[in-house]
């Protein structure tokens, strides 16, 4: 990949991942909800998850959606209704009691990292990754460098959104608050269904 492609691909993926997105919105709540620590797996979840996603579709699934395209509306539909399920759940969540826990854990590894391929802004991510950044010459070596890009960029930006949840916990120190958050945080997981509507 030449310099000048790969800068305006790591430019891409920066932006990208830093700004709000359903990833991003849920990493907030479970950093202010649940904490750091047990909001680890779902970074990892993240992260690994999404790298597999650009390498699977780079490598070769992405023609099997070109062959079926039902294939990739079916997944966009079952993302949405999804993403009102996380959206219901995270408007409900309060405060954690004092023995850390809710009604409800946090997002696991393996949630996070299937819940990629159903992610409307992740298929957005991926689809610009590899139609305008990954050159045909050396196809697969452009394909792997992104992978890598992908789980250093995604390990910085969901780390810093799960601190940003973190560091709100002094602030909302009652339940009103917390909940009053949380439901902010659900409005705007629906919002970024917006672009998928828009697209039906």
């Amino acid at each position: 990949m030449a310099y000048s492609l790969f800068y305006a691909f790591l430019a891409f993926m920066v932006v990208m991942y830093f700004t709000p997105g359903p990833n991003n919105i849920m990493l907030l709540a479970s950093g202010l909800t649940y904490g750091f620590r047990r909001t680890i797996p779902h970074i990892a979840g993240i992260v690994i998850g999404f790298a597999f996603m650009i390498a699977a579709v780079g490598l070769g699934l992405g023609t099997v959606f070109l062959a079926y395209p039902i294939l990739q509306t079916i997944l966009k539909y079952a993302g949405a209704v999804y993403l009102i399920y996380l959206a219901a759940v995270i408007a409900l969540s309060g405060p954690t009691t004092p023995d850390g826990e809710t009604g409800r854990g946090p997002m696991t590894f393996w949630g996070a990292a299937m819940f990629q391929w159903i992610n409307a802004k992740g298929w957005v991510i991926v689809i610009g990754t590899i139609t305008a950044y990954a050159a045909i010459a050396r196809f697969p070596i452009n394909i792997a460098i992104q992978t890598l890009v992908s789980l250093l960029v995604g390990a910085v930006s969901t780390v810093v959104w799960v601190l940003f949840g973190t560091a709100l916990r002094p602030v909302l120190t009652s339940e009103r608050l917390v909940r009053a958050f949380n439901i902010l945080m659900a409005i705007l997981l629906l919002a970024s269904l917006y672009p998928v509507v828009m697209d039906a």
